[in-house]
């Protein structure tokens, strides 16, 4: 069943890891793939890999946190395709983790500007454009951090909590439209973000998953597939869990 036939979707820091597979899952099922990272040749390359995969692919190099990318992505996509139809905000990154009085506010900035206003910018574009059609998909990637908090990585647990915040502000303002707004809160997912991380760091989080295992890349491109789908109808404002069974709400 290929559920994006003739959408057009736009897939932030899709240059490796758990974006490139949800515009691989996208693609797959028909969509039309914009994606961006801040590293041009990566996206680049992302892109020719998705096009060898017969998916129409774009690639956006940019960083997402400034206004000036996201309203090119939101541009290309409309010129190329003259439609928009997902977005799925996927950038993040942990920043350093210590314990909060160790932390200059300078991190908190840094990883806020990533995690929160690069997906503020990207939904603030993308939506007039849905809102013309009536019909939208967006998902934001949240995470398990911003539902319980991780000690020692306080920008990235808050940042994420306030993804969780957004989510559900801009689902009831869209409510009444063809709009759906959700996020999920993954627990660890092997990639290449968690080499920010220390060993010790990574054998805390994942003692906390009842599964004993990090997720996988296809499972959360799986879910990604169904919320960014018009099988997604009912749902906004909500949290999705992809935890292994962490998540205690």
């Amino acid at each position: 069943m290929r559920r994006f036939e003739d959408q057009v979707a736009i897939v932030t820091g899709a240059g490796s890891g758990i974006g490139l597979g949800i515009a691989e899952r996208l693609g797959s099922e028909g969509a039309r793939v914009l994606i961006t990272d801040i590293d041009g040749a990566v996206a680049d390359h992302a892109a020719v890999a998705l096009a060898k995969q017969g998916v129409d692919a774009l690639a956006v190099a940019g960083d997402t946190a400034e206004e000036a990318t996201a309203a090119c992505a939101a541009a290309q996509a409309m010129d190329t395709w003259g439609r928009l139809d997902v977005l799925v905000n996927n950038t993040g990154i942990i920043g350093n983790t210590a314990p909060l009085w160790e932390l200059p506010v300078s991190e908190l900035d840094r990883v806020y500007a990533v995690n929160l206003r690069g997906t503020y910018l990207f939904c603030q574009k993308a939506v007039p454009h849905m809102l013309a059609r009536d019909y939208g998909r967006i998902v934001n990637m949240a995470s398990i951090a911003g539902k319980e908090g991780n000690p020692n990585m306080t920008p990235y647990s808050a940042t994420k909590a306030a993804v969780i915040g957004l989510t559900k502000t801009l689902g009831k303002e869209l409510a009444e439209t063809g709009i759906r707004v959700n996020c999920l809160t993954p627990a660890v997912v092997r990639t290449p973000i968690w080499e920010q991380t220390t060993q010790a760091q990574m054998d805390m989080l994942l003692a906390r998953i009842p599964m004993r295992r990090s997720g996988e890349i296809e499972e959360v491109a799986a879910l990604v597939a169904w919320l960014a789908s018009a099988e997604c109808s009912f749902s906004t404002g909500a949290v999705f869990d992809i935890s292994g069974g962490r998540a205690t709400y």
